[in-house]
């Protein structure tokens, strides 16, 4: 029997060394084929499905949903199909050397070594099923092209080392379970549970997806074709005929009810244990993973790490109302409000770089304030996992209506569990807009390693002096968070009172910018 092939969770980038199993989308004893998606982790960034390296059988899964995976551990064992293709990665270099004759050596001889071996039965193995093997190492060795972090298979490019073995050699290894297994759309599915020698299998993609869409098990049916070949007729015959239930499983509504009647049903009691310090009872453990772990950690380092400071700034936001309306008005799609003060961040950052930068401290604990040549604006995005920070990257380069289609497109990333880590951690200042919660202020949390973000509360009526009169406008609060290690107070009231000025005066900046 060929020795399994152990997956190890991959790196899944941006220096993440764990994740969170979501779900796996095998089971031991399935047949999976070459970048056959295999489960669905979850990493401090994204939602990610991990496709497999190996065709083969399932034969071990390392862990359950739920459980946190460290990177470089074992996900998944498989154990290859055919014993011409063990071996992995050295498999070519394991394989019996050519003969004169340019035919590997046999790894089994062909005569009664074995007890369901005939004189030249391996020689005669039916065509299909040598096309089958030539088919899995193929796959093997070419793959799609799917890519995940630091692996994946080449997709055909270049040129990979071919060892033909021999007839007699591409025996099938027998599953480690005996139990029934599902079916996959792998065209070698059926050869894990068939005797060497004997083809009984489907060639047809037609009679296979018949076989799924009717909840056929194509392991048990009994081809009709040549060598067991399942044909479309087998199919059709095992949908028309009823599965008959056992007589000793069978039971009627009278049984049923005399059951009931005779035994009765117990209500498991929840039992809450009580919390020590509160004397309340418990009644939920919700274990902290995934984005909100991630969240968890990055804002409590931010908060020991930067000293942060804070200036906030009442602005009427008439102006920008009005010329989004006007926009509107004319027939096309007007930016977001989002989108115009986005834009208006990034002229204020070319102005202010200081706010653009990072610290980073070297391990004899000098620090060194890194500056950067463009901006990844971040926004913050509420998702069903939790709060994230896709970044719009050189967001300098980009008019109001770019960036608006850029949020947009990232938003929808987001809440999709679909972003990149380079989408996700990649940003060098933070937008966020909690006005969309309906408060008007906020003491954000830096988000680390940044060294600002910026705050826009809701807009709401307010009475406003204009012109020396009292009249009512559209007012918004805007609140700057700093690291003053980077900048005094007289860089970020400068840069905060730039975009408060483009904000009240939005016609003439954006002209400028």
């Amino acid at each position: 029997m060929s020795q399994a092939r152990v997956f190890l969770l991959p790196d899944l980038g941006e220096g993440l060394t764990e994740a969170e199993l979501v779900a796996w989308h095998v089971s031991v004893g399935d047949t999976i084929v070459v970048d056959q998606p295999i489960a669905e982790v979850e990493t401090a960034k994204s939602a990610v499905e991990v496709p497999s390296p190996y065709a083969g059988i399932v034969t071990e899964l390392h862990g359950k949903p739920g459980e946190t995976l460290d990177v470089g551990k074992p996900l998944i064992s498989v154990t290859p199909l055919f014993t011409g293709v063990a071996g992995g990665a050295d498999a070519d270099d394991a394989a019996p050397a050519p003969s004169p004759d340019d035919h590997a050596a046999s790894s089994m001889s062909s005569g009664s070594g074995r007890p369901d071996a005939t004189p030249g039965a391996a020689s005669s193995a039916p065509a299909a099923s040598e096309a089958a093997a030539e088919t899995y190492r193929e796959e093997e060795k070419a793959g799609s092209g799917n890519v995940l972090i630091g692996y994946g298979t080449p997709g055909g490019h270049g040129v990979a080392r071919r060892t033909r073995a021999p007839k007699a050699a591409l025996s099938v290894v027998e599953p480690v379970e005996t139990k029934p297994v599902n079916t996959t759309e792998d065209d070698l599915s059926l050869l894990r549970t068939r005797v060497p020698g004997k083809l009984g299998a489907v060639i047809s993609p037609l009679v296979r997806r018949m076989a799924r869409e009717h909840g056929v098990d194509l392991g048990g049916l009994q081809g009709s074709g040549d060598s067991g070949l399942i044909m479309r007729r087998d199919v059709e015959a095992a949908i028309s005929t009823p599965a008959v239930e056992p007589a000793e499983t069978r039971r009627t509504p009278a049984v049923e009810q005399a059951e009931t009647r005779r035994t009765p049903v117990v209500e498991p009691v929840e039992t809450k244990t009580a919390d020590p310090r509160t004397g309340l009872a418990v009644s939920a453990r919700t274990p902290v993973r995934g984005v909100r772990k991630a969240v968890a950690a990055n804002m409590a380092r931010s908060r020991s790490e930067i000293p942060e400071a804070t200036v906030w700034v009442d602005v009427d936001a008439t102006a920008l109302m009005e010329l989004r309306e006007g926009l509107k008005a004319k027939g096309g799609e007007a930016p977001g409000l989002l989108a115009f003060i986005a834009r208006f961040v990034t002229a204020g950052l070319k102005k202010y770089p200081e706010l653009n930068t990072r610290i980073e401290t070297a391990e004899d604990g000098s620090q060194e304030i890194v500056s950067f040549d463009g901006i990844n604006l971040g926004f913050a995005a509420q998702t069903e996992r939790g709060l994230v920070v896709p970044s719009v990257r050189g967001a300098e380069k980009l008019s109001a209506r770019e960036l608006d289609a850029e949020i947009r497109r990232l938003t929808q990333v987001a809440r999709d569990g679909k972003a990149t880590p380079a989408e996700l951690g990649s940003g060098t200042f933070t937008l966020n807009n909690y006005g969309v919660f309906g408060v008007d202020g906020s003491a954000a949390i830096i988000n680390h390693p940044e060294v600002g973000i910026l705050g826009v509360g809701r807009i709401i009526d307010k009475p406003w002096a204009v012109n020396g009169e009292l009249a009512v406008r559209k007012v918004t609060e805007l609140t700057l968070t700093f690291d003053h290690r980077v900048c005094d107070g007289g860089t970020a009231g400068g840069f905060l009172r730039f975009v408060a000025d483009a904000i009240e005066n939005p016609t003439s900046l954006l002209a400028d910018i």
